[in-house]
């Protein structure tokens, strides 16, 4: 028995709309351009963007802290000495002097105001420096050691690897474990960390700026 017509148009139609459609379709297709990327599932962040901390950042941020003072803790000692000399003592920082190019900051430990950190921006170099003195205000042989600033990609991050100064001084003073330190500060709205590391050697101290302290006396030979 020989198929119907209506059944042989139902075959052939659905093929002409076919060929017609399929043409059209790609031709729009070209027309709209490249397909977007997926973006994050639901419910899930896109990851945040990282920019680098650069040169002038850390100055700018210190100074609307200049004048004031800050509690801290050691929150990493590794390894930790035996003659630990921050162990049970009141750690404060203290934005003391800020110039057009230079922030002073001392570091005191307890009684021990013999530490100041110094950061230095000339145009030609930026550095951190240890400015350590004795009580009669006389320098430590070991001073004035430190490092120039490199680009971190995080920002909030500004690391200084140790300058040919300093990889000098250490050598000469029988310290040459301190050859390859690397110091580190990050700094924030809520807190401020000084690092130092090297092979085998971590040590973060961590102030917090929300809460202001009395301001400490003046450091040793200032």
């Amino acid at each position: 028995m020989k198929p119907t017509l209506p059944r042989r148009r139902a075959h052939v139609l659905p093929t002409l709309a076919a060929l017609v459609v399929a043409p059209l379709a790609i031709a729009l297709s070209a027309c709209a351009g490249p397909a977007a990327k997926p973006g994050p599932a639901p419910g899930l962040a896109a990851p945040a963007a990282t920019a680098a901390s650069h040169r002038s950042d850390l100055l700018d941020r210190l100074r609307p802290l200049c004048g004031q003072a800050f509690a801290g803790r050691v929150v990493v000692d590794t390894p930790k000495s035996a003659d630990d000399p921050f162990a049970g003592k009141p750690l404060v920082m203290h934005v003391r002097e800020c110039g057009a190019n230079e922030i002073r900051v001392p570091f005191h430990v307890g009684d021990d105001r013999s530490r100041t950190w110094v950061l230095r921006d000339d145009g030609t170099r930026f550095n951190l420096k240890h400015d350590h003195r004795h009580a009669d205000g006389s320098a430590d042989a070991m001073t004035l050691y430190g490092g120039d600033w490199r680009e971190s990609p995080r920002a909030g991050r500004y690391e200084f690897p140790a300058d040919d100064e300093s990889k000098a001084l250490f050598g000469k003073l029988g310290r040459a474990v301190s050859i390859p330190n690397v110091w580190a500060i990050e700094i924030d709205e809520r807190r401020f960390v000084y690092e130092l590391a090297r092979p085998g050697r971590l040590f973060r101290v961590e102030f917090d700026l929300t809460q202001p302290v009395l301001a400490p006396p003046p450091p040793w030979g200032s």
